[in-house]
C-alpha cells in the first residue's frame, strides 16, 4: 500500500547547517503523527517541507505516490494547511480572518458563513465573529489560527507546537478540535511538540527528531512503554518505575514498584504498568510534611549534582528517586550525602508512561 506521505532521504541545508539530515518517514492516510524533539531539532523545517513550502536540498517527497516537483508544488499546497506556533492574524474581525482562505477559493457567501459557524463551534469561539482578532487573548488567537486552517477542510493538517505556552483550558480545546477532525473527517494530522505527554495523550504514532535526524519511529504506546536511551534523555525521563497496579475505591491506583514501595496515582490502571514522577514535582524535607499529598517516603541522599541555582539529588528510598531543590534550600537544610530526607508528592503528580 502506498503511504499518503513518503519522505525519502530528505536533507535541508541552510549554509553550513543541515536542519534536516537524510530524513525518512512514511505516514498513512488518516494517521495522527507526532514529531517529538527539542527546540532546534528541525521540527518546523520538516513540517514546512511536508507543506511544500520549503524545498529539500536533497531527497524526495511523495504525496499519494506522486513526487512533489516545481510544476505540481502549488497544486499540492492547496491540499495542505499549516498552523504555526506564532500566529499571525490580520487586523480584522475574527470572521474575516477565518474567511480569507475561503474567499481565495471562490466559495459563496452562504458557504463561507456556514463553514465559519461550524468551525467556531468546534474551537469553542461561537459568537466571536465580530470581535477584533487583535483584542483576543493568546489562547483565543491560536484557536482562530486553528479555525482558519480547519475551515479549509484539507487532506493534511500540519501543526507546529500548536499549544506551546497556552493554559490548560486552551490546550484542551485545541486538542479536542484536532482529534475531532482526525477521527471524524479522516484528516491526516502531523503535529510537532516537545511534550511527550501530549503525544501520548492524543496521537497514535510518533517520530523522535534529534539534530535533524529521525532516530526512531513507532506507536506511542510501544515507544513509551520501554523508552530508548535517546527518548529518555530527550524527555528527561527520570523516576520511571515499573510495577503492578490495583484500583482503589477512591478511583485512584496503587502501584507496587517493589522493595516495599507503593505509589498512589490519580490514574485508573490495573495490572502491569509504568509510571513517572517528575523531579520538580517532588517536595524534599528533613521531616515529614503535614499535607494532603498521598505519597511520602523516607530516604537517604546518595548523590548530589550542582546545576547552578538548582541542586539535583539522588535519594535512595529502597528505589532511587531524583529530586531537585534550589541551592538556597539545599544550604538552609544543611544537606549532604548520607543525609536522611523525606520525599513528598501528590497522586496527581504520577503519570502513566
Amino acid at each position: 500500500m502506498t503511504p499518503f506521505l513518503n519522505v525519502k532521504n530528505i536533507t535541508v541545508q541552510y549554509r553550513t547547517t543541515a536542519a534536516l539530515d537524510h530524513v525518512n518517514l512514511e505516514i498513512e492516510k488518516g494517521e495522527f503523527v507526532t514529531i517529538l524533539g527539542p527546540n532546534g531539532a528541525g521540527k518546523t523545517t520538516l513540517l514546512k517541507t511536508l507543506a511544500c513550502i520549503d524545498k529539500p536540498t536533497k531527497g524526495e517527497l511523495y504525496i499519494d505516490g506522486i513526487k512533489v516537483v516545481d510544476r505540481n508544488r502549488s497544486r499540492f499546497r492547496k491540499r495542505i494547511t499549516m498552523v504555526f506556533q506564532r500566529n499571525v492574524l490580520f487586523s480584522a474581525s475574527v470572521y474575516n480572518n477565518i474567511a480569507y482562505g475561503l474567499k481565495l477559493r471562490k466559495c459563496s457567501k452562504k458557504e463561507i458563513s456556514e463553514r465559519i459557524k461550524n468551525v467556531l463551534r468546534l474551537v469553542k469561539l461561537a459568537g466571536y465573529e465580530k470581535r477584533p482578532a487583535s483584542r483576543l487573548s493568546g489562547g483565543e488567537k491560536q484557536r482562530v489560527s486553528l479555525a482558519r486552517a480547519l475551515v479549509l477542510d484539507t487532506e493534511l493538517l500540519l501543526l507546529d507546537e500548536p499549544t506551546a505556552n497556552l493554559d490548560p483550558e486552551n490546550v484542551s480545546i485545541i486538542e479536542e478540535a484536532v482529534t475531532h477532525v482526525n477521527q471524524e473527517l479522516n484528516t491526516t494530522v502531523v503535529m510537532s511538540t516537545h511534550n511527550m505527554f501530549q503525544a501520548k495523550r492524543i496521537t497514535g504514532k510518533a517520530a523522535l527528531l534529534l539534530r535533524g535526524k529521525i532516530t526512531e519511529v513507532g506507536t506511542v504506546n510501544d515507544m513509551f512503554q520501554s523508552p530508548s536511551e535517546r527518548l529518555a534523555a530527550f524527555a528527561r525521563l527520570e523516576n520511571v518505575f515499573s510495577g503492578t497496579s490495583e484500583i482503589l475505591e477512591e478511583g485512584t491506583s496503587l502501584v507496587d514498584i517493589g522493595n516495599g514501595l507503593r505509589i498512589e496515582a490519580s490514574i485508573k490502571k490495573l495490572g502491569k504498568t509504568q509510571i513517572l514522577v517528575r523531579p520538580e514535582d517532588i517536595i524534599l524535607s528533613r521531616k515529614p510534611l503535614s499535607s494532603s499529598a498521598r505519597n511520602v517516603f523516607k530516604g537517604r541522599i546518595v548523590g548530589i549534582t550542582d546545576l547552578g541555582p538548582i541542586v539535583k539529588l539522588r535519594v535512595d528510598t529502597g528505589k532511587e528517586f531524583a529530586a531537585q531543590i534550589t541551592k538556597r534550600s539545599f544550604k538552609e537544610m544543611g544537606l549532604n550525602v548520607d543525609s536522611n530526607v523525606y520525599l513528598t508528592f501528590k497522586a496527581s503528580s504520577v503519570h502513566a508512561v
